[in-house]
């Protein structure tokens, strides 16, 4: 063979080899896993934080999605976070959720949060901080300035958000929506929100007595941001909501249920007016009992909006817990329900009525007759799934990237409702608020008689100064929130 053929079929041979090797190198990956593999780098690696209760109920959502996998679980409370160790044994378990976002911060790219209220805020800031997407469960946060705090950093740091009240997911939620934008129920002057929360223990004094700490349970960590007291039985896994220190009574467990649906139809942000009224609690036949570390056993609260969406006319929301419910509307049946019985949402238009249940469930028209001539197209666009495909949406969308999908409750969204549900329970403790007057051995409450005006931007009351500390609370020290 002559050098010049030689040297060509090399050429030829080389050329083959390498079209070959680019060949293999560009097969999906999916081929190279088989039929339904996903690459690792096309998986979104979760850590959660609070991982019994509702943290399992969570975890085990988003694992429905193919491309989400468990990849670490943290919890101050051994026996809670049992069932999901065992669910997911791949993943490594830590108790300190400082510890595990210092060591394995490289290895996740999404925070779920499901501690109580009182330790959302800075779990959550602190991934944000480190750039992971999170899914925060409601309320989003313990106090209004948190609220705020994270609905700013979710920006600033461009990360994927969403607040696990699942309901802003519903075909519902979107129907009413449909319904009020089409004018079938006119201008909506007065919204009725009601559940029958509280059921825990609220409006009673802290326990006397103390008990031994759980072997299981780290209690400092469980404590996080709150004041350090002793450990009292039958606080935790669910008595905290009960407790200023904690929780956030009932507006704050069923509020973003329940809110959701007439905040995001009417396009409300916040308040400019809050007043209040609570259920008494009697120690004896002539006294009322002052139990200023617990939140009331019912309330109502009335709440203000401007409604851009209606030539800037005035919303007004009731917010009613602990049994108290409106006036059966006259287009009710008897034998009708009302919302789903303990629960639901009553809007009154200039030319009609809606009702729905909790998470905007069963939406109808009052009287329910007005449902044979409905006839209002879908404008919306719907959650595959509905409740369920909101975790669907929240890992689709970390995957996906900030910015490139729309979520049902992002901190954009979630942010201001959370704040105006707690400034529900700013009014409620201002109410309660007894300060002395001076050279006398009795007390005031100045808070009862108030209308508080609320200025948004600044986060403040303007007519009563004493009401501002329930803004932001002090924190332990060594838990502080480092914005």
């Amino acid at each position: 063979m002559k050098k010049e053929e030689n040297n060509s079929s090399r050429r030829d041979f080389v050329k083959t080899a390498a079209v070959a090797a680019a060949g293999f190198m560009i097969v999906p990956r999916h081929v190279l896993g088989g039929p339904g593999f996903i690459a690792p780098s096309d998986k979104l690696l979760i850590a959660g934080v609070g991982v019994g209760g509702k943290g399992q109920s969570d975890l085990t959502g988003f694992a429905r999605n193919p491309k989400a996998e468990i990849a670490f679980l943290c919890d101050v409370d051994e026996r809670r976070a049992a069932n999901s160790v065992k669910n997911f044994p791949k993943a490594k378990y830590y108790k300190d959720w400082r510890e595990m976002f210092d060591k394995e911060h490289r290895h996740f790219d999404a925070v779920s949060v499901s501690t109580p209220d009182h330790n959302h805020a800075i779990i959550t800031l602190a991934a944000i901080k480190r750039k992971k997407h999170v899914y925060v469960q409601k309320p989003l946060t313990h106090d209004i300035y948190e609220a705020r705090v994270l609905t700013e950093a979710a920006v600033k740091y461009k990360v994927v958000t969403q607040m696990g009240n699942q309901g802003s997911s519903s075909d519902g939620s979107r129907k009413l929506t449909e319904w009020y934008n089409a004018g079938t129920i006119g201008d909506v002057h007065t919204v009725y929100c009601w559940t029958d929360r509280p059921v825990w223990p609220q409006g009673i004094p802290w326990p006397a007595s103390k008990s031994e700490v759980p072997k299981e349970l780290d209690w400092n960590l469980w404590l996080g941001t709150a004041p350090y007291t002793e450990y009292v039985d039958k606080l935790i896994p669910f008595n905290w909501r009960g407790w200023w220190d904690y929780g956030t009574g009932g507006i704050g467990d069923m509020g973003c249920h329940l809110v959701d649906a007439p905040f995001r139809t009417l396009g409300l942000k916040y308040p400019t007016e809050v007043e209040c009224s609570v259920g008494s609690v009697y120690v004896d036949e002539f006294k009322r009992g002052y139990f200023p570390e617990s939140c009331p056993p019912s309330s109502h609260v009335t709440m203000t909006f401007i409604s851009e969406k209606q030539n800037n006319s005035p919303v007004r929301l009731h917010w009613m817990d602990g049994g108290i419910q409106p006036e059966r509307p006259l287009e009710l049946g008897a034998d009708e329900k009302f919302g789903d019985g303990g629960n639901g949402v009553l809007f009154v238009g200039t030319k009609g009525k809606m009702l729905c249940d909790t998470y905007g469930r069963n939406p109808r028209l009052l009287p329910l007759s007005r449902m044979d001539d409905i006839d209002v197209p879908e404008t919306l666009a719907r959650v595959p799934e509905q409740e369920a495909g909101h975790y669907t949406q929240w890992v689709d969308a970390s995957i996906a990237g900030y910015g490139k999908m729309e979520l049902s409750s992002d901190f954009s969204v979630a942010g201001p409702l959370t704040e105006t549900l707690l400034i529900g329970n700013l009014a409620l403790r201002a109410f309660d608020l007894r300060l002395p007057v001076p050279n006398s051995a009795n007390f005031r409450y100045p808070g009862r008689y108030k209308k508080l005006l609320w200025d948004a931007k600044n986060m403040k009351v303007t007519n009563f100064d004493e009401a501002n500390q329930f803004v932001k609370r002090q924190y332990r020290e060594g838990w502080e929130l480092k914005v």
